[in-house]
């Protein structure tokens, strides 16, 4: 495993950090509670120690796997990452600013961003029981809230620095313009984005920025939510209540299966999977820092980070490239 340094922080992160959105199971069909785990446990005997997960996961379930798999362990050998801002329950209901409803045991539960320093507070005090430490090593802005001014978040992350709760603190899926406004008042260790080899958008102005301010990327989807895997073109088949279901259609799926199909001899020739080489290449890309990779069980997660094991050539990163100009 190679680890690298998150922005102007002290924290040195695992490459491959351990992605816990699925492992909440809301939105990817459940999950199987001694499988998420038994995952959390392969990624950090394989050298992985980032954990990246949400409150918004699972309604506080994949903290409080974290937490559970964590017993026992060297809390200073692992970096938890979290986050603030999706707020879903009864008391923040019609607060902040409404994201989206989410379909749940047969009803519409209502999503709202909010990012108010009462609210922050309140997340990370949950966060920290539920994760059962007491420290958060980056804590980050779920979404961009436009009901709260960006300097309020940020005066408050940085407050919850000086306090002692979280290490350093960074923001998510923020806008070159959003970024640079937060800079005004607290400049954020990181903004965590999606990016993969399908959706390259942050290239063009994010990176330039992040790279020249020494602001870090942490890169989320790198396999388009298991896209890029190769599997779903191979029968396998999303459970009805998958949100991949409606996600994977904004791909053009026969190009993106031409595609995976033209760099496939590279993965075969390193004796790889097609998940591990979209994860290597990602890691390789011009200003990422870190990369989630989701895993539900253990050998997902030690395939995950072994995909650091694999040495891709110039000449291999040029092929791959041109193949993707054709999408």
């Amino acid at each position: 495993m190679e680890y690298r340094k998150l922005g102007n922080t002290a924290l040195e992160l695992s490459t491959i950090t351990y992605g816990a959105f699925a492992i909440g199971g809301t939105m990817w069909a459940g999950n199987d509670q001694k499988d998420s785990i038994e995952a959390i446990h392969a990624s950090l005997d394989h050298g992985v120690t980032t954990l990246d997960t949400a409150p918004f996961y699972g309604f506080g379930l994949s903290e409080e796997l974290i937490g559970q798999a964590l017993k026992g362990k060297d809390r200073t050998k692992v970096q938890l990452l979290t986050k603030f801002g999706l707020v879903w329950d009864g008391s923040n209901q019609g607060k902040g600013e409404h994201f989206f409803d989410l379909p749940v045991d047969g009803k519409n539960v209502a999503i709202y961003k909010l990012a108010s320093k009462a609210n922050i507070i309140k997340e990370v005090e949950e966060s920290l029981k539920r994760l059962d430490t007491d420290y958060i090593d980056l804590i980050q802005q779920h979404w961009p809230d436009a009901s709260t001014p960006i300097d309020e978040t940020m005066e408050a992350m940085e407050s919850l620095i000086q306090q002692g709760k979280v290490r350093a603190a960074a923001v998510s899926n923020y806008s070159l313009d959003q970024l640079k406004e937060a800079g005004n008042t607290f400049v954020p260790a990181a903004n965590q984005v999606a990016y993969s080899m399908l959706n390259r958008s942050i290239e063009k102005d994010l990176v330039p920025y992040t790279v020249e301010n020494n602001i870090g990327i942490i890169v989320y989807s790198p396999m388009e939510r298991g896209l890029l895997s190769g599997k779903y073109f191979q029968n396998e088949k999303l459970k009805a209540d998958d949100h991949r279901n409606g996600y994977f259609g904004q791909f053009d799926l026969e190009k993106v299966k031409t595609f995976l199909e033209s760099i496939r001899p590279i993965a075969e020739e390193k004796n790889a999977s097609l998940a591990q080489l979209a994860l290597r290449w990602t890691t390789l890309q011009k200003g990422i820092t870190i990369v989630l990779a989701g895993a539900r069980n253990a050998e997902q997660a030690i395939s995950n980070a072994q995909a650091m094991s694999l040495d891709l050539s110039a000449e291999e990163l040029s092929f791959i490239d041109g193949e993707l100009r054709k999408l």
